[in-house]
Parts: C-alpha cells; structure tokens; sequence
C-alpha cells in the first residue's frame, strides 16, 4: 500500500483512540470557568458593549451571568482569552 493509505489508516488509529478516552501524546486543553459578570466590570463596559465588541447575543450573555447557563466549548475558550488579555482580543477582532 501506498503512502497515502499509511497515513490515513494512522489518523483513523488516532481518531479511534481519542474517541474512546486515550489521550497518550495528546494534550488535552480544558478551559476553566470564567466569571463573566466580573470580567464585563473590569473592562468598564455594559453588557450591550460587552456583547457587541466579542460576537455574543446580550441574552446569552444575561443567561451566563445569572448563571442559567454556562458558556461551553469555543466561547469558554474566547472567554478565557477576553480574561487574561482583552485587550489582545479586541485588537484581533478590529
């Protein structure tokens, strides 16, 4: 076989192993929890400002902040950015 079929059936390896819970040689990211209420009040802005400036709804950010909700999966990981280095993200999304 060539190749091209090692290198798929590899990643087929790989992909079968992390669905099942393996994660050797994988780094797995967890982003923590992020109080949003608090990050929004450090950078001065309201939640209209706050929602409109990163890309969220002003609703699912109420939800967040009243804690119906917790953010998950990309926006956590934007959160966490907005977090540690607003100013950075702010930059980028101009």
């Amino acid at each position: 076989m060539g190749k091209a079929f090692e290198s798929i059936r590899q990643e087929l390896k790989e992909a079968a192993a992390h669905a099942q819970g393996e994660t050797a040689g994988v780094k797995v990211y967890e982003p923590t929890t992020v109080d949003v209420a608090a990050v929004r009040a450090r950078l001065g802005l309201t939640q209209n400002q706050f929602a409109a400036r990163f890309g969220f709804s002003v609703a699912t950010l109420r939800h967040w902040e009243r804690g119906d909700r917790r953010p998950q999966g990309a926006a956590l990981v934007l959160l966490n950015l907005i977090e540690r280095e607003p100013q950075a993200v702010m930059r980028a999304l101009s």
